[in-house]
């Protein structure tokens, strides 16, 4: 009965990497590929506002491990309305660390006071 709390530990923590590679799986198949709206050169009337910069920014690391390999995927969007556009990609970038951060900060104080 004493390996209980580990046998816990360890499920969680398998429960949570699936979880993580659902997420990642996910993302990647929603990564923004190059189109009309995302090539510098291409006339167009599409104008990028804040939900496309919260959405741009939420995907970015999954977008930008692809545009090492690739010339045909961006991060941002070239054709976006400034300020709004730019508040919702910083945004999207952040939500994710608010969201895990207080867990990462309870699992410092938890193995520090176990110790």
């Amino acid at each position: 009965m004493e390996n209980m709390p580990a046998l816990r530990v360890r499920r969680q923590r398998r429960i949570g990497a699936v979880l993580a590679g659902l997420v990642v799986l996910t993302l990647t198949s929603c990564a923004g590929a190059a189109g009309p709206n995302n090539v510098a050169g291409t006339a167009t009337s599409h104008t990028a506002g804040f939900w496309a910069g919260l959405w741009h920014g939420l995907i970015l690391p999954i977008t930008f491990v692809v545009s090492l390999f690739t010339d045909s995927v961006s991060i941002y969007d070239v054709h976006n309305n400034g300020g709004w556009y730019n508040f919702g990609f910083v945004l999207g970038i952040f939500i994710p660390v608010a969201i895990f951060r207080p867990r990462w900060r309870s699992t410092k104080r938890r193995s520090a006071r176990s110790h």
